[in-house]
């Protein structure tokens, strides 16, 4: 099912004849707000192509695909599903003698979502990019179910990416005074991976930027046990540096000796 944030970034450059392949949560492709389920058998393919980006060699597909057989079996089940997904109406994929590659103007919602990521990365974020995050990393599930190598490599890589982002989002935030956002910002990456030191960094600047010096001890304290209990180490004392601030002493009351309240009295 297509998660909040994915539909609110894609939206702003759908049509409602705009082809978009959806992986996340997918595969699927919609044109709108039609959705069309794509043939089993050329699933891979599209999924494949999707995620390399441009022109991508037939060999290759069909040798990256069909690796048990020869050439010519291989190539004969590319055309098998090449013919399946036409079939369907999903006319995404252009293919000649040599090559495949996604028609222009198709779009993919995994490169949206990383062209948000890499905004957000570089620092050059725009004002609509600080408006929404996704709520939960557990949400926005690369291809659920795929288990192929090729699947768990960008799976990981767009996870990492998208830890990277919440981080400098969370400090984007924090700088633009929306703490509780920024907070939000850097709990889902904490709770995506708790033992991430760059993740938990950004939470305690958060809580301090909004003034909860507590709550950024207490992050603190709850990292360094969870740090210690699975790996038996210690933070970074750069982290630990954070929350050393300078604690203003407060003023003793003036004492008056009781000598002197004595002859004030008389």
């Amino acid at each position: 099912m297509l998660t909040d944030f994915v539909h609110m970034l894609i939206g702003r450059e759908l049509r409602d004849t705009t082809p978009v392949v959806h992986l996340f949560g997918g595969p699927f492709v919609s044109y709108g707000r039609r959705r069309v389920d794509i043939p089993e058998g050329s699933k891979r393919l599209l999924v494949f192509v999707a995620l390399h980006r441009g022109r991508v060699e037939r060999r290759y597909v069909a040798g990256s695909l069909w690796p048990v057989g020869d050439d010519v079996r291989a190539a004969g089940n590319l055309r098998s599903a090449l013919w399946r997904l036409n079939g369907a109406g999903i006319r995404v994929l252009q293919a000649d003698k040599h090559g495949l590659a996604l028609h222009e103007g198709v779009l993919v919602d995994l490169h949206t979502v990383g062209a948000w990521a890499a905004r957000l990365i570089k620092g050059s974020a725009l004002h609509e990019d600080l408006a929404i995050m996704p709520w939960g990393m557990d949400a926005i599930d690369l291809l659920p179910g795929w288990y192929d190598d090729w699947v768990l490599l960008e799976r990981e890589r767009v996870r990492q990416r998208l830890l990277h982002a919440l981080e400098a989002l969370s400090c984007q935030l924090a700088r633009a005074g929306r703490c509780a956002e920024a907070v939000e910002a850097a709990m889902m990456a904490v709770t995506a991976e708790p033992l991430r030191e760059s993740a938990q960094r950004v939470l305690i600047q958060a809580h301090l930027a909004e003034g909860n010096w507590v709550e950024g001890r207490r992050a603190f304290e709850a990292y360094r046990d969870v740090l210690d209990r699975e790996l038996g180490v210690q933070p970074d004392p750069e982290l630990a540096a954070l929350l050393r601030q300078p604690v203003q002493p407060r003023r003793a009351a003036a004492t008056v000796p009781v000598r002197r309240l004595a002859q004030a009295a008389t």
